[in-house]
């Protein structure tokens, strides 16, 4: 399972759902999130993964708590909300306020609401992480290159624009919202392209 296929497929839409009926964010907001964090989480753990011990820890979490069994049901995403929380603290650290803070101006999600649905949506990508690993067979030693590989292949997509069914949302949810608020990078591509580029 790609990357994009996490976003645009039947995890994502029931993530959503379930989003938009717990906390009122329009579902389309909740997958322009989905789409901006999970490359983000990602980075910034492949990052972490570049330090023996973080590579060590990341890999006894996944193989603890993170088996992929979330991705067919995401009612755990709820349950496990406040581990979703522990989550972001421990990737993001002193950052998560300004990471959140960001988000919350690129998705038009309120700043009260954008950690809760974050912290819902950290299990789900912790848990595709933990099962591209499992069928990739990799221990910590190769996580790091792992997640460059889930970057890779989903930047590569993301530049395959007409074939890219997130672009409708992107351009509903981020597109105008953007340019209301005089921000003239046109939105979630240029957001992947730093976080692509710039990493």
């Amino acid at each position: 399972m790609s990357l994009m296929d996490l976003l645009t497929g039947n995890t994502g839409s029931q993530v959503a759902e379930r989003a938009e009926n717990k906390f009122g964010v329009n579902r389309n907001q909740v997958l322009a999130l989905l789409a901006v964090a999970a490359p983000l989480i990602i980075s910034y753990l492949s990052k972490k993964s570049q330090s023996a011990n973080e590579a060590e820890s990341l890999n006894t979490a996944l193989d603890k708590d993170h088996d992929g069994s979330i991705l067919n049901d995401v009612t755990q995403a709820e349950a496990r909300q406040s581990e979703g929380n522990s989550i972001l603290n421990h990737i993001f650290g002193g950052e998560k306020q300004t990471v959140e803070n960001q988000l919350s101006q690129k998705t038009g999600i309120s700043i009260d609401k954008i950690g809760p649905v974050l912290a819902m949506l950290a299990p789900i990508i912790m848990g595709y992480i933990g099962k591209e690993k499992q069928q990739s067979n990799v221990g910590a030693g190769g996580l790091g290159g792992l997640l460059e590989s889930i970057l890779g292949n989903a930047s590569s997509q993301t530049k395959d624009g007409a074939s890219n069914p997130l672009n409708d949302i992107i351009g509903s949810v981020l597109g105008n919202d953007n340019k209301k608020k005089g921000d003239e990078d046109g939105g979630l591509g240029s957001i992947l392209g730093n976080i692509f580029g710039g990493k």
